[in-house]
């Protein structure tokens, strides 16, 4: 039993990858699913295709391999974070479609909540701000607005759990209704300081606590597969929101690293060690992993478009037909047109829900390569705002930034994050940190891996992209972005 299955559950598509015991992939398998769009803003997926995409992948990556279940010895789970979805205990049935993170729905209830006074208390307790993004309010709004569901969760009959719950209760035939912290973190339900659901933030949002998941370490014991499944009980040994699982997978353990995911969004983590950190400059205080019931934290900048943008090119506007092309045409460009990607508002340090994209610095001469080229540099241009506040909140930060996800494959990219940031930029030998991450805690639980430290001392380096911009040009180019910001703005 020498094997570990990684569970990586995205936005837009459910993976699993194999892998063996020198935690090197062996097989992978995908499958996207749907994206529905119900409103302007609402972004929503299928519960049950997140399940039976997840399990698909399962049973694939198995069969690829020629790997029976009896000789996995555990299973990581990460996952999209915030999601929310709820469904019956009885039936196992969703009530409704799952709630994607970066659906802005409850924008006026998150308003109504500032302007009442209840952020500094939210906060307080859970390192987030006030905003659509996190699940509180998000479940708050299934409750009101789903026939039947305030009194089925007062009556016990219903489980809230973002995706990994959801997993998880699947996986083990609903034997098992549990998070891990870094998930619970997420959710503006749970306090990050004492270690529990808020019973008062639960009374604020309405939201039964008969309806809320176990929480456990990121290490733990999460029940086993119903042996039907995958044919053979493996244990599930480790979960972490993909940006915490990308945050162990890239050995961020000591205060003072950093890391950047470069996925549908792009998501910096800081780690800050045993001691939450409050930002003055509107970051989120987060947990970053969970050992033996101890939290280490985190600060965290989170982009809601990132490799997105991308995909709007190709899906959007159809200029291009893979993300491979952008950097091609991005070498081509003339630089000068920015884009805002605020396609569902702004996150950090902004945190505008209402402000929508926009694209500045147009000519006659702008075409599909100026479009790729503005599109690449809003990665950079929004990362340099994450890295400015996360340097002023907390001084003695890395000046180097590891960096994964689909993006980071991109020479042209990651050269122009090191060139408008200023500093140097690594990408890993691995890049699916991730499924390493979560693949790690299973197997590390499981006896199968190493511990820490040694797994960050196997850490290694692909290639390190090092400022070649001078420091004039860098802020004079910041400077457009800032103004380009500052015009998209929303003004109410």
């Amino acid at each position: 039993m020498t094997h570990i299955l990684a569970i990586d559950q995205g936005t837009t598509s459910s993976r699993a990858l194999l892998m063996d015991g020198a935690m090197q992939v062996v097989a992978v398998a995908q499958q996207e699913f749907t994206q529905h769009y119900p409103q302007n803003g609402w972004v929503e997926h299928d519960a049950d295709e997140i399940w039976q995409t997840t399990l698909r992948c399962c049973r694939d990556v198995l069969a690829r391999a020629g790997v029976s279940a009896a000789q996995v010895a555990g299973i990581g789970i990460t996952n999209q974070r915030e999601t929310t979805i709820l469904w019956d205990r009885e039936t196992g049935k969703p009530l409704h479609n799952a709630i994607v993170w970066q659906d802005r729905r409850t924008a006026d209830m998150c308003r109504a909540l500032r302007a009442e006074g209840h952020e500094p208390v939210i906060a307080e307790a859970t390192g987030l701000l006030l905003d659509p993004y996190f699940s509180g309010t998000k479940l708050r709004w299934l409750l009101d607005h789903v026939d039947g569901a305030r009194e089925a969760a007062r009556a016990g009959r219903l489980a809230f759990g973002t995706v990994d719950s959801w997993l998880i209760w699947n996986l083990t035939g609903g034997k098992t209704h549990a998070t891990d912290a870094t998930n619970a973190s997420r959710t503006m339900l749970y306090d990050i300081r004492r270690g529990e659901w808020g019973a008062g933030l639960c009374d604020l949002l309405d939201v039964p606590m008969g309806l809320l998941p176990q929480v456990l370490d990121c290490a733990a014991d999460f029940g086993a597969t119903d042996p039907a499944l995958l044919g053979a009980a493996i244990p599930i040994l480790g979960v972490a929101g993909d940006q915490q699982a990308a945050t162990i997978g890239q050995a961020c353990f000591t205060p003072g690293m950093m890391k950047s995911t470069y996925g549908t969004g792009c998501f910096a983590l800081l780690n800050t060690g045993a001691n939450p950190v409050t930002s003055s400059n509107r970051l989120l205080t987060t947990i970053a992993y969970q050992f033996d019931g101890k939290p280490t934290y985190a600060l965290e900048g989170s982009i809601f478009i990132a490799g997105a943008v991308v995909q709007w090119l190709r899906d959007g506007l159809g200029i291009v037909s893979n993300a491979a092309q952008t950097q091609e045409m991005a070498e081509r460009a003339d630089p000068g047109v920015i884009i805002v990607p605020a396609f569902t508002g702004l996150g950090a340090p902004y945190w505008d829900a209402e402000c929508r994209g926009a694209i500045y610095g147009l000519t006659r001469d702008s075409g599909p390569d100026e479009f790729a080229r503005a599109a690449l540099e809003s990665v950079g241009f929004q990362t340099r705002d994450l890295l400015q506040a996360m340097q002023a909140d907390w001084p003695g930060s890395a000046e180097t930034l590891r960096v994964d996800g689909g993006m980071a494959a991109s020479d042209w990219t990651m050269q122009f994050l090191a060139d408008i940031t200023g500093a140097s930029v690594d990408r890993p030998a691995v890049l699916e940190t991730t499924a390493l991450g979560a693949g790690w805690l299973a197997g590390m639980r499981a006896g199968v891996y190493p511990g820490m430290d040694e797994f960050a001392a196997n850490w290694a380096v692909d290639r390190r992209f090092t400022p070649g911009m001078d420091a004039e040009t860098r802020d004079a180019r910041y400077a457009k972005w800032q103004d380009a910001v500052a015009r998209t703005l929303s003004r109410g």
